[in-house]
């Protein structure tokens, strides 16, 4: 199958990309739209040019004409002679006709005709019908039969020109005038100018605009960075440089005053922390040396498992609320060998935990709270199962460590809510069975600390599969 490009991926996803490609096909849009609103305007001049020629041979031919048919007549009338026919084709072209210069097939113009009817009514001119076609020259039998119309049209390529065809129908019943205008040549380089100007117009807009965007999305895409890596470290980083737009500046401005404000909280909640756990520990270790004076063993073993528990969600409760401002730093580390330092662990202690396939990855790890997520899907697997298989399976943009148990699982419409603090399942999942809620919270935790997620399903053939991904980086 082939697979459909999605149109959104040729589109730019920054400001600053998205603002150019908007400003491009506004340019285009308005250029094209100028280009055809000159075209249109070029056109216009053009056909009112040869309409206006044509009008003004008409009306200049009619008069001349007039005079002179007068004095003819005149003349001829003296001296006793009949009246002269009228001549087929007068100096300034213009044909004389008892029928319409339109021939078979020709189309007539209708915004021709009702210009040269306009232009002649102001002159006082009112024919009883105008005709006007357009046709090439040398397919015009009066053309070809000229040659001093032929010279007028051009020596070389006069057959190609194109002519307008005007006929007027005198109201005097005296037939057709017909009159043959070469349509003025289309203005040259008008395509190139507008060219020309969309360039200079794009490289104009296209840098001022770039510059004014640039200043604006550099601050910008610094304090998207800050945003993003803002629980990543421990160590204070130097507040951002207000630059930018007055409306940048401001966001700058609060930004660090909202991060002053947030380090100063972190701070002093790492010290309530650390209050909390000494004044709670103290108390806790007195007390487990106080239950060896208990006489009866049973119920001192039950206080001092009681005392641990305590301890551990303690520890637990501390660790969740320091993990957002760990103070250790990646370091690329061997993943494989991590893991296995961990399995190694509980293998010494005689637990059923294995080590399947273990490529080697190097990636950029918080090691120590690596191994700690990686011993709470342990705990978990051995809490509620017999055994745990460990691997470690590489992909193409993640690295994956599953914790497969072969316990009871979780039904599907509890397994996001395992995850969150405090949560334990039903009865296989219990506080008799020990833990306080917090393990599989701690392991998302960490997951996400490394830019990575942990994921919990069920595996087919029984038990629970917990996968911790890494991303490849």
């Amino acid at each position: 199958m082939t697979a459909r490009l999605d149109p959104r991926r040729l589109l730019p996803s920054s400001l600053l990309g998205q603002v150019m490609l908007v400003l491009a096909l506004g340019l285009l849009v308005g250029q094209a739209i100028s280009g055809v609103l000159l075209y249109r305007a070029a056109e216009q001049r053009r056909d009112v040019t040869a309409i206006n020629e044509i009008a003004l041979r008409l009306i200049t031919e009619d008069k001349r004409s007039a005079e002179r048919e007068a004095m003819r007549a005149a003349m001829r009338a003296e001296r006793g002679l009949p009246p002269r026919r009228m001549a087929r084709m007068n100096r300034d072209g213009i044909e004389r006709s008892g029928v319409s210069p339109l021939l078979p097939g020709e189309q007539r113009l209708p915004r021709y005709e009702e210009a040269l009817a306009e232009v002649l009514a102001g002159q006082g001119l009112t024919p009883l019908d105008i005709v006007i076609t357009t046709r090439l020259a040398g397919q015009d039998p009066l053309v070809v039969e000229r040659p001093r119309m032929q010279r007028r049209l051009g020596p070389r390529d006069w057959r190609e020109r194109q002519i307008l065809v005007a006929g007027i129908e005198r109201a005097d019943g005296s037939g057709w005038a017909v009159v043959r205008q070469p349509l003025p040549p289309r203005a040259r380089g008008m395509i190139g100018s507008i060219l020309l100007q969309t360039l200079v117009i794009f490289t104009v807009l296209f840098t001022l605009l770039f510059l004014v965007l640039r200043r604006m999305t550099r601050p910008l895409a610094e304090l998207t960075d800050r945003v993003s890596n803002f629980s990543n470290g421990r160590e204070r980083a130097p507040l951002l440089q207000e630059r930018g737009p007055d409306d940048m500046r401001r966001l700058i401005a609060a930004h660090n005053a909202m991060e002053t404000r947030i380090l100063a909280l972190l701070d002093e909640k790492d010290v309530m922390l650390g209050a909390i756990g000494h004044d709670l520990k103290t108390p806790l270790a007195a007390l487990r040396v106080r239950i060896e004076s208990v006489p009866d063993e049973t119920q001192r073993t039950r206080m001092a498992q009681s005392i641990e528990d305590i301890t551990r969600t303690l520890d637990d409760i501390l660790e969740l609320a320091r993990l957002g401002r760990s103070g250790e730093a990646s370091e690329r580390t061997d993943l494989s060998a991590l893991v296995a330092s961990v399995v190694g662990e509980y293998e010494d202690l005689g637990e059923r935990v294995e080590l399947g396939e273990a490529p080697r990855i190097a990636l950029p790890l918080r090691a120590t709270l690596l191994r700690r997520a990686i011993r709470n899907l342990i705990d978990n697997a051995l809490r509620y199962g017999s055994a745990a298989w460990i691997e470690i399976v590489q992909g193409t943009a993640s690295a994956s460590i599953r914790i497969d148990d072969d316990g009871p699982g979780i039904p599907e419409d509890r397994m996001a809510a395992m995850m969150e603090p405090f949560a334990r399942g039903e009865a296989s999942r219990n506080r008799a069975t020990g833990g306080a809620g917090l393990g599989l919270t701690l392991a998302r935790t960490i997951a996400e600390q490394h830019g990575g997620a942990l994921v919990l399903a069920n595996r087919p053939e029984g038990g629970l599969r917990a996968e911790i991904r890494l991303p490849l980086r």
